[in-house]
């Protein structure tokens, strides 16, 4: 239990957020789950718990430096992989309702199961792309936060987040050092598809030399219909 000593720590002191031993439990056997189906199914190339406590869990509770609260709102994780950053907000935010989205339907099975197993009932995995999810009714501009990690470059990001994010709403982009490039890239889909750059936060986490970066866009205009393109078109012609 080091290592979520070590996270609870951080939370603290990073980001002003208070784990209580519910939580830090939790943690604990998000940990254990995920090193388990890891063995089964290539979920993370992270295995050591130290560093799964810094990398996965600290670096998706970062969000908080950028949204000032999550209590009450509607949140989807675009291309959650195996939960992150969705999984840690879910555990440490429960009054957010937390959707994560993956085109890949076994990782979803991972993620039903961490929920089930943790009692997370915030939490609603979603087998989609975005780009059918953005032009389906019952997700096109209907969540408060819009996060991504890992996924495509800004451009291409741009697409898949912000018709999913309601106009006053934000998508939220966690880059590493290729952040303020990809940003200038992105400027012209951003504007198309009814956002404005609110700013680029920059994250430093612990036993990391290089920081992170997220990439805050504000969703000020509803996104044209045209948007997003049908699958595999958004990576294929980005939008610059």
């Amino acid at each position: 239990m080091t290592h979520l000593s070590t996270l609870s720590k951080h939370a603290a002191s990073l980001l002003g957020i208070t784990l209580s031993d519910e939580q830090i439990g939790k943690f604990k056997r998000l940990t254990e789950l995920l090193l388990s189906w890891n063995e089964r199914m290539n979920l993370t190339a992270i295995t050591e718990p130290a560093e799964i406590a810094i990398k996965h869990y600290l670096d998706a509770l970062t969000l908080a430096q950028a949204v000032p609260q999550f209590d009450d709102l509607r949140l989807i994780d675009v291309g959650t992989g195996a939960g992150f950053p969705g999984l840690p907000l879910a555990i440490v935010f429960p009054r957010l309702q937390v959707a994560l989205m993956d085109s890949t339907a076994k990782k979803l099975r991972f993620i039903d199961d961490v929920a089930q197993s943790l009692g997370l009932e915030n939490i609603t995995s979603l087998h989609s792309r975005a780009e059918d999810a953005g032009q389906s009714k019952r997700h096109r501009e209907a969540y408060d936060i819009v996060v991504a990690r890992a996924v495509a470059r800004m451009p291409v990001l741009a697409e898949y987040t912000l018709p999913l994010c309601k106009v006053g709403g934000q998508a939220v982009a966690m880059k590493g050092m290729s952040a303020f490039e990809e940003t200038a890239a992105a400027a012209k889909a951003i504007t198309a598809l009814g956002g404005e750059l609110f700013g680029i936060e920059e994250v430093m986490l612990p036993t990391l030399d290089n920081p992170r970066y997220l990439i805050v866009i504000d969703k000020i205009k509803p996104t044209p219909r045209r948007y997003p393109r049908k699958a595999g078109m958004p990576s294929r012609q980005p939008i610059v």
